[in-house]
């Protein structure tokens, strides 16, 4: 365990693995907080979800892909094109010139973080054995900690007294950090495959997530629900998904391997990210307009509400670690995903009176949850496989994560907006409390979905039978 500090021989890695992180984490909180002031210079109130799920689509597409050439070429190349994509992308956005340009830019800020989010949490499973990834946890909790404090202040900041433009600018100089340390610090002993990219699965689940989504949130806006565009939008989206399956059979290597899913533990811990996403999303991206809708907040307030999750969060998962280790994942995954509920729950009834003080305390309580939850459901698949699966694994995990992420803004949207237009607009307050309030409870059936989930992980500790394999590995021997 002495070896797992930032003084210790691969400390320096993981200095470069936490500014990598940093990027990402502070993504997920910088730009909610500014919603308002986007929409408010750029106008198209109705398309804000577009810049959540267009990011979180543009992931979740690609991180499959990111994670095979990973486990080909190796993490430090595709790492690097991730963090030089998601810093070009943050300079186009802040330029942008109307929705639509900024929309198109976040899809390119996706799919720099589709390499940057799998592949930091694959180099971590490679360094550490199971007992110091329980350390290595708090050092990864640390960024969002610091980032759950920085990043919605920041936005709001900037939203009220300067200009939102500046949440993507102040991206590159951590960006360039970040290109140095990994160039300088991470050198990797290569074993490589030779794999084959499963480019039609990835099509076939872009067109079917993206025609699916397409229909969530633009139905009662931009057309009917019962209009054309609409039932092609769907039928398409349906159409897709029901054919991956098949496609997927079919491809020597598949983008999502249903062979791996049909592992117990990591079909389990796959559903359980797909319901923290969702979960995640259903809060980070809404509640700061809701306070502002609905009870009147500055962006500034509003991130510091927001910020209580994203201050949870790394609070429980840098002790985590520790808990599984004597309990096992399953308890702790199961304890993190009914406090989680608790939370969602304290939202839904709390909703009908906006206040920034409720929502900072419930917030807090969902955060804490999911901090017991996220990571020790991937560790608990990273440990199960060996290095050239690693990759494969911890890449249908945050899969899944992204996908539940982008459905469920799609799903949240599509609520929000056909309630505030039956309502009255976003310039009103009723309409916006019970549109939010609508939401909430959706967001709640996703943290009910992930107490299922969590309930069918195997039972037993560490070293029981279910997970035999991740104490008998050893990944320090397979990786530089």
């Amino acid at each position: 365990m002495a070896g797992v500090g930032l003084r210790s021989e691969r400390g320096l890695v993981m200095m470069a693995v936490m500014l990598s992180t940093g990027l990402m984490a502070l993504d997920a909180t910088v730009l909610a907080t500014a919603v308002p002031a986007v929409v408010k210079d750029l106008g198209d109130f109705h398309q804000f979800p577009w810049l959540f799920s267009v990011y979180l689509l543009a992931q979740a597409v690609s991180v499959p892909v990111y994670s095979k050439l990973a486990d080909t070429i190796g993490r430090k190349p595709v790492l690097i094109f991730g963090v030089v994509l998601f810093g070009v992308s943050s300079i186009l956005a802040a330029v942008s010139w109307n929705m639509a340009a900024l929309i198109a830019f976040r899809v390119l800020q996706g799919l720099g973080a589709g390499a940057i989010g799998p592949i930091t949490m694959t180099v971590v499973g490679d360094l550490y054995t199971v007992a110091e990834r329980a350390k290595a946890q708090g050092y990864i909790a640390s960024v969002w900690a610091l980032s759950s404090v920085v990043g919605p202040a920041m936005g709001g900041l900037f939203a009220q007294y300067a200009s939102w433009r500046w949440i993507f600018a102040v991206n590159i100089p951590l960006v360039v950090v970040a290109i140095w340390a990994l160039a300088r610090f991470y050198h990797e002993d290569v074993h490589p495959r030779r794999h084959r990219i499963d480019y039609l699965g990835a099509t076939v689940l872009t067109v079917g997530l993206t025609a699916l989504i397409l229909a969530l949130l633009e139905g009662g806006s931009a057309w009917a629900w019962n209009s054309w565009p609409s039932y092609a939008s769907f039928g398409v989206g349906l159409i897709a998904l029901a054919v991956f399956p098949a496609v997927e059979r079919r491809a020597a290597e598949p983008v999502l391997d249903v062979a791996i899913l049909r592992r117990r533990l990591i079909g389990t811990t796959t559903v359980v990210s797909l319901a923290i996403g969702a979960v995640m999303t259903g809060v980070t991206s809404f509640v700061p307009t809701y306070l502002v809708a609905a009870a009147g907040q500055t962006p500034v307030i509003s991130g510091v509400a927001i910020a209580a999750l994203t201050l949870g969060w790394p609070l429980a998962s840098s002790i985590a670690g520790r808990v599984y280790l004597r309990h096992g994942f399953r308890a702790t995954v199961l304890l993190g995903s009914s406090i989680a509920l608790v939370g969602a729950l304290g939202l839904v009834a709390t909703g009908p009176w906006p206040s920034p003080w409720t929502v900072a305390v419930v917030c807090f309580v969902m955060g804490f949850g999911l901090g017991w939850t996220a990571a020790p459901s991937l560790v608990a698949a990273q440990a199960s496989v060996d290095w050239n699966e690693r990759g494969l694994v911890t890449g249908s995990n945050m899969l899944a994560r992204s996908v539940g992420s982008a459905v469920g803004v799609a799903v949240y949207g599509a609520i929000v907006n056909n309630l505030l237009t039956a309502g009255g607009g976003v310039a009103s307050p009723a309409a916006a409390v019970t549109a939010f309030s609508w939401m909430f409870g959706a967001v709640a059936l996703s943290a009910a979905l992930l107490i299922v989930a969590a309930s069918r992980m195997p039972r037993g500790g560490v070293d029981s039978a279910a997970y035999a394999v991740a104490v008998a590995e050893d990944p320090v021997t397979n990786q530089a």
